[in-house]
């Protein structure tokens, strides 16, 4: 059978003859959604032991229709399958082998079934097992990260806010305020996958089919909680992919963050930590740099999975129902934003897990700029009863004091300290330390390492149950 045939069979004999060269190559899909051929094979098998069940084709078709699918799963696996860009998709492709293998049976398959609603299935169950692959490498990262937090509970380190030092904190808490981050987007997953849980399989082409088809045996079979209610809504949407591409963009901004600050902490003039080799690359030309690349990639690799959400928003948003070929848009921008995100997870846990903490440097760092001014004002306010206004401007004196004689707050005498508030006692000293500034911050969520601590066991009890 010549290609130019086959091309004209598959169009039902609507066109005259084969399509010009460019028409194959804009219309083509088998380069990128032959990674379906799992799931198509899958949703396939379900529906002929369907169609059997319901008398609609005969248990010996189908018989012949599952082992030949089988078949063509063992070729595309051992990587024997020759894949044509003339049978333009995955489906065609798999149905045009299933034909030589076992004759006219095949043709039995395609009865009560449309390429519009086969391929929402398949894509459909391939985001439903990407979420499950998300979900494992957040929990993987959720754990190195509170692995770190637990060693680092009582590290102290400066907490930003505009890039300046603020209050100080502890780098558990730090690496906490991911775990809460990361825990949400683990979160996103599961939602994702409890509202995509449905199959569109037996909608047809869109308006569903005459034949007495078993739509929620074929959806138990695909472990799908129930088929999709609407024929039109099952064939012509993809929310299901838009919501795992928000979510990946949610998440990969989240990892593009923490690895902005592991750029920021790497570099000499913070050394914070230290990435080993495994995560850093050296310099062509200046032997004495290792760059955090890894880190950078991932920074960089948030910037493509962000484009892929809006690119998929742009090619649905003008759709009208049901289908448009539009909609083979859709693939690529999730199969590389899920290979993306995978690697960006993968990257993140291994540097969260393989770093070297300095915590002397970071201790040295949080006593810098004045950093315990706010306890000195709360100290004003819990201990001489001031306004917490009267208590800010005071503090305000105490650190353009300590500018002038070019020591930290902590360093200036109590004499000093009384010129500017004759209150003051020498009990002040015991929360201009960092540390015991730290420790102070017991509230629910605080950076006190005892409530860090709090944290990471709690945390560990839902991981382990999640």
């Amino acid at each position: 059978m010549s290609d130019k045939k086959t091309s004209n069979q598959m169009w039902g004999g609507r066109f005259a003859s084969g399509p010009a060269a460019i028409m194959e190559a804009i219309n083509a899909s088998i380069s990128f959604d032959r990674k379906l051929y799992a799931q198509d094979i899958r949703g396939s098998i379900a529906h002929s032991e369907m169609l059997a069940q319901t008398g609609i084709i005969s248990a010996a078709d189908q018989e012949k229709i599952a082992h030949g699918l089988n078949t063509i799963l063992k070729e595309i696996e051992a990587g024997s399958f020759e894949f044509s860009t003339k049978l333009e998709d995955i489906h065609m492709n798999v149905e045009a082998r299933l034909a030589d293998l076992i004759g006219p049976s095949a043709g039995r398959l395609h009865t009560a079934r449309s390429r519009n609603d086969q391929v929402a299935v398949d894509l459909r169950l391939w985001v439903k097992d990407e979420c499950f692959r998300v979900a494992e490498a957040l929990k993987g990262l959720i754990q190195a990260l509170l692995e770190r937090a637990e060693e680092h509970a009582a590290t102290v380190m400066p907490g930003f806010t505009h890039m300046q030092a603020a209050q100080p904190v502890t780098f558990g808490h730090h690496c906490m305020a991911y775990v809460e981050m990361f825990s949400r987007d683990l979160s996103r997953v599961r939602d994702a996958i409890e509202r995509m849980d449905e199959s569109p399989l037996g909608a047809a082409a869109l308006a569903g089919t005459s034949f007495p088809i078993d739509r929620h045996a074929t959806a138990k079979a695909l472990g799908f909680r129930e088929p999709m209610r609407n024929s039109l809504d099952s064939v012509s949407d993809r929310d299901f992919a838009l919501e795992f591409l928000a979510m990946a963009a949610i998440c990969a901004t989240h990892l593009s963050r923490l690895a902005e600050e592991i750029i920021i902490w790497s570099t000499p003039q913070f050394g914070f930590i230290r990435l080993s080799d495994s995560f850093s690359t050296g310099s062509s030309i200046m032997p004495q740099k290792k760059n955090p690349d890894a880190a950078e990639l991932v920074r960089g690799k948030t910037g493509r999975v962000n484009g892929h959400l809006v690119g998929l928003l742009t090619v649905m948003k003008g759709m009208p129902l049901t289908y448009g070929k539009d909609m083979q848009e859709d693939k690529e921008s999730v199969f590389d934003a899920a290979e993306t995100l995978d690697l960006m997870l993968a990257a993140t846990t291994g540097m969260v897990s393989d770093m070297t903490v300095n915590a002397a440097a970071m201790k040295k760092a949080a006593g810098s700029g004045h950093a315990t001014a706010t306890d000195l004002a709360d100290w004003l306010v819990r201990t001489l009863g001031l306004p917490f206004r009267e208590a800010h401007h005071v503090t305000g004196r105490a650190v353009a004091l300590a500018e002038d004689k070019r020591v930290s707050l902590e360093k200036l005498s109590l004499e000093d300290l009384q010129s500017i508030n004759p209150g003051i006692t020498p009990d002040i000293f015991s929360v201009l330390a960092v540390q015991n500034s730290v420790k102070s911050r017991t509230s629910f969520g605080g950076t006190a390492p005892s409530e860090v601590r709090k944290q990471i066991r709690a945390w560990k009890k839902r991981i382990a149950k999640a």
